[in-house]
């Protein structure tokens, strides 16, 4: 396949034209590091290269911007990218941004999980949603173990997290006397039976003194 033109698109890319018409883009570094010039012939096998190359270059550059704005685990960064490149391209671009150190699961889910437990989320809640990001079943354990450890007399996180519950929405719900619907409506929301009696029990204590 013959090279026979190439434009400069508004993007900053670089459109490759051959004797069929437009073939692909190229970013600004594949073009200029492989020297690409009008006349040059590539084999088809030569061209998916190239086009592999840039479109690694690309992914690299949406997981770069995905990772300046917040903290990601790998197997989400992965999806993320999917959803605009070929599974390749993700794959690469991941494997990049782990040889540069930007991925670390183990800090992207103590962040998440800490996130979810201040909004009142269950620990299965937490333990699906990091699943989901694709983090390792081995890291959720850890995480979930050391947020909602037992601290002394302190109630855990997830009792904190249901009592909040309690004060509201479920507070007037209570008054009124739909304790068992209360209890019910927790453990939909993914509390052990332990942790809801703990913390009514706590909530009972709170209101008598």
């Amino acid at each position: 396949m013959r090279i026979t033109a190439i434009q400069t698109t508004r993007k900053g890319r670089f459109a490759l034209f051959g004797e069929e018409g437009f073939l692909f883009s190229l970013d600004s570094e594949t073009f200029f590091t492989r020297h690409i010039e009008e006349g040059d012939c590539f084999t088809p096998e030569e061209l998916d290269e190239l086009r592999a190359a840039s479109d690694t270059r690309k992914a690299c550059d949406k997981a770069l911007r995905c990772l300046s704005v917040r903290l990601w685990a790998a197997g989400e960064l992965y999806q993320r990218l999917c959803r605009d490149f070929d599974e390749h391209s993700a794959a690469a671009a991941v494997a990049k941004m782990q040889q540069l150190d930007l991925l670390d699961d183990a800090s992207f889910a103590r962040q998440k999980a800490a996130w979810m437990a201040r909004r009142n989320k269950s620990p299965r809640d937490i333990r699906m949603q990091l699943a989901r990001c694709g983090v390792d079943e081995g890291v959720i354990e850890d995480t979930l173990a050391e947020l909602f450890a037992e601290d002394g007399e302190e109630l855990s996180p997830a009792r904190q997290a249901i009592l909040r519950l309690l004060e509201r929405p479920y507070g007037a719900r209570l008054a009124a006397g739909e304790t068992d619907k209360v209890k019910a409506a927790l453990a939909r929301r993914g509390f052990t039976h332990e942790d809801i009696r703990a913390a009514l029990a706590a909530w009972q204590e709170q209101r008598e003194e």
